[in-house]
């Protein structure tokens, strides 16, 4: 136990001092405590929501890890040269060299110690490419990105009701899905035999097998307990160090150089008025995508739908900025085309669905509000970042946005569209029209624009090329195309069935992706030198590791297990090599 400061909590209790507190229990912050925990550490996990899981219980839970343990014995071969080659390759600059070898080092370790201390269960999505498959080091038949197996929630008691869940009974792996390059799915007794056993897939088995570990170890969340600012003190440990406004140290308050600043975390007060000592704090609280002053004041350009949990606020960002951390990456996120269903909710918010397999099939593309195309469809959500905030200096607009997704009949019969099955009705959100020129009028953009957009389109895959963006010519198109359609055809069809169609793609994001920079060791940086003691940050609460790349499936998830696990056993170690 950490020496701490005298606190008092709620009237008649008493809370009592930790070695560690965790703050957010998405995969970073659940794998961040199991790591202190296991290193020695009393810890205390603190979940502002009511529900575990953030982000990570509503995603598909896939890893993306290079150089994983899984790899050798399915015969695929993978080096640290060609994980970082890969990583510099698509960085533009702005990875940071040290924290990216510290991943692709550290990573691997982090997934074998979960697999053998954990319910988790790893295996590898064969198959599945990486996003950027043809650059320098990527590996185009897969091998880095990881599915997690079924995990049964009746092992987690009463803390099953207490998982972020807006999916109801979910009892598939995405590598059952056409997501993860299956052609069918499950047949129908199967998962109703799984639902009966309370068996989860995808992010909920993710948090379902972490959250359990962490029950394993004798640390339960603390949930519906918003943390509102950090406990800071003075180097000689005085408590009043702690402003009572909670404002950011003044400058030349901090120390210079690879030192410890002057203000170290001693704790985190939580907005109930309660405290918690502890010798460190790891934030890992997710992103700030669904707090509309921080995305207008820090992001690139538009990002009107975000997809991560609603309590993703940025709590841990400005508790961070109050202690005077260094902050990075602060314009990018994880970008990702959605479209938003009429009365569609999740957990009082709209909810969006993620657009993929829609764009990518045959007989569908993406027109602007010029009735052109401006992409390749079939790229990568992240990637899509870049096209969807093109500006326009001389309109001063931004011209992919509003986007539309112009699929024909034939297209409509075969695929799901954002959650509408296939078949010949079309729900009143989407747009239909007998011919191309109504369709265009319907949707607001120039008729003749569009027909020679969709003829020029047809035309290219008539000879199964995309001479204008190169749809088909990675094979991560062509794997998220339709699987029953070998080589190019799989994604490059024409649109030449009427009636069309068309729906509003608005661009969304999975989570932010900047916040306070950290060290190799995910302590967080002082504005003005040094580290801050006591201040670790993990997953989207911190300037990530990559900058702005998504190297491939899972690519927010292998980086936030790999920061949790560092940031927790750090964190550990240090405070318990002092006691």
């Amino acid at each position: 136990m950490s020496d701490h400061i005298e606190i008092e909590g709620q009237p008649g209790t008493v809370t009592q001092g930790v070695d560690v507190v965790v703050l957010g229990s998405g995969a970073a912050g659940l794998v961040a405590a199991i790591a202190a925990a296991d290193s020695g550490a009393s810890v205390a996990l603190v979940e502002k929501s009511d529900l575990i899981g953030g982000t990570t219980a509503m995603s598909g839970g896939i890893i993306w890890m290079p150089v994983n343990h899984l790899q050798a014995p399915a015969g695929i071969e993978d080096s640290r040269e060609q994980a970082l080659a890969y990583l510099e390759a698509l960085s533009l600059g702005k990875i940071d060299s040290d924290m990216a070898a510290t991943l692709v080092d550290t990573g691997p370790e982090a997934l074998r110690y979960l697999a053998e201390r954990t319910p988790c269960s790893f295996h590898l999505i064969r198959g599945y490419p990486d996003y950027h498959p043809e650059h320098p080091g990527g590996l185009p038949g897969g091998g880095r990105s990881l599915d997690n197996g079924l995990f049964s929630y009746n092992e987690l008691g009463d803390w099953a009701a207490r998982v972020r869940n807006d999916r109801g009974a979910h009892p598939i792996m995405l590598t059952e899905t056409p997501l993860g390059g299956a052609s069918q799915m499950p047949p129908t007794d199967v998962l109703v035999a799984r639902a009966k056993r309370s068996e989860f897939g995808m992010g909920l088995a993710l948090t379902g097998a972490l959250l359990r570990g962490l029950l394993d170890r004798g640390v339960e969340p603390m949930l519906g307990a918003p943390a509102a600012r950090l406990i800071t003190v003075d180097p000689a440990g005085d408590p009043t160090g702690r402003r009572a406004d909670g404002a950011a140290a003044a400058p030349g308050e901090h120390g210079a150089g690879d030192g410890d600043a002057k203000v170290s975390v001693r704790g985190v007060e939580l907005a109930d008025g309660r405290m918690i000592s502890a010798g460190a704090v790891i934030i890992a609280t997710g992103g700030f995508e669904w707090n509309p002053e921080l995305t207008a004041a820090f992001l690139r350009g538009p990002m009107t739908a975000p997809a991560g949990a609603p309590t993703n606020t940025g709590d841990g960002l400005t508790m961070a900025m109050e202690a005077g951390a260094r902050l990075g990456n602060m314009s990018s996120a994880w970008w990702v085309p959605v479209v938003r269903v009429p009365g569609e909710e999740s957990f009082g918010h709209p909810r969006v669905r993620l657009i993929l397999l829609e764009r990518t099939r045959p007989g569908s593309i993406m027109v602007n509000s010029a009735g052109t195309r401006f992409t390749n469809e079939a790229g990568n959500y992240n990637a899509m970042g870049g096209a969807f905030h093109t500006f326009d200096p001389s309109g001063f607009t931004y011209p992919n946005l509003p986007c539309w997704l112009v699929f024909d009949h034939r297209h409509k019969l075969s695929y799901d569209v954002a959650g509408a099955p296939p078949g010949p009705d079309a729900p009143d959100w989407m747009n239909r029209a007998e011919t191309l020129d109504e369709l265009a009028a319907a949707i607001g953009v120039p008729a003749p624009a569009l027909g020679a957009t969709v003829a020029r389109f047809n035309a290219d895959a008539a000879q199964g090329r995309d001479t204008e963006f190169g749809r088909g010519d990675s094979a991560y198109d062509t794997f998220n195309g339709d699987q029953r359609i070998a080589g190019v055809g799989a994604t490059l069809g024409p649109l030449e069935t009427a009636p069309y169609y068309a729906t509003e793609i608005e661009l969304g994001t999975l989570g932010t992706n900047g916040g306070p920079k950290t060290d190799t060791r995910c302590r967080v940086l002082a504005n003005a030198g040094g580290v801050i003691g006591g201040l670790y940050a993990a997953g989207n609460a911190m300037a990530a590791p990559t900058g702005m790349l998504y190297g491939g499936a899972g690519g927010t998830l292998g980086p936030a297990i790999t920061t949790g696990f560092i940031a927790g056993r750090d964190a550990a170690r240090t405070v318990t090599a002092g006691r």
